[in-house]
């Protein structure tokens, strides 16, 4: 059983990384995006919320995604582990985070974190090609990112949880990496 939270800046890999995995080891993917952007699709009220902030580069707020993270967390599925992709994006997720998992009794056996320089990934994001991928905006991400989720590799890296991985290599390398450390 795995349970495992992936960090890294827009376009590190953590989705593909996170889907590779998944699969290997029987567990779910649970990504942020893909939770926001079905909202986004479905129209809903938490969807068209979102939208704004996600097009303009933003983080959707705190408040927007922790029930979100509650409800899928205890789902049936999530109870054998689970891979999350985008969560927790700062401090104050990842106080909210700890108590979630003590609550539902799931602990985080370790936080991956994706290592890839900046030019890189505004490369890989151009190519791409979503609507909202386009350089400022993703530049404005990586400062964003810089800003408000960075802090939580010292959170992480203080509790002993913390594994970085050199995300700027071939992915089968970078699976293999990921792998190794989930199975050691």
């Amino acid at each position: 059983m795995i349970r495992v939270i992936f960090l890294g800046p827009p376009g590190a890999g953590k989705g593909t990384q996170a889907s590779v995995l998944s699969k290997d080891f029987d567990v779910p993917h649970i990504s942020t995006g893909d939770i926001l952007r079905s909202a986004v699709a479905a129209k809903s009220e938490l969807g068209q919320k979102a939208e704004s902030y996600m097009n303009s580069g933003e983080l959707v707020p705190d408040d927007l995604i922790l029930d979100l993270i509650r409800e899928r967390l205890t789902q049936e599925d999530a109870g054998k582990g689970w891979i999350l992709d985008g969560f927790p994006r700062n401090v104050s997720q990842a106080n909210f985070l700890d108590k979630l998992l003590v609550d539902i009794k799931q602990p985080c056996e370790c936080v991956l974190n994706l290592e890839v320089p900046d030019n890189v990934l505004i490369s890989r994001l151009l190519e791409r090609g979503r609507k909202d991928d386009n350089e400022e905006v993703i530049r404005n991400r990586l400062v964003v990112y810089r800003k408000q989720t960075e802090p939580l590799i010292e959170f992480f890296r203080s509790r002993q949880q913390l594994v970085s991985i050199n995300g700027n290599q071939p992915m089968d390398s970078v699976a293999a990496d990921l792998k190794q450390v989930l199975q050691s």
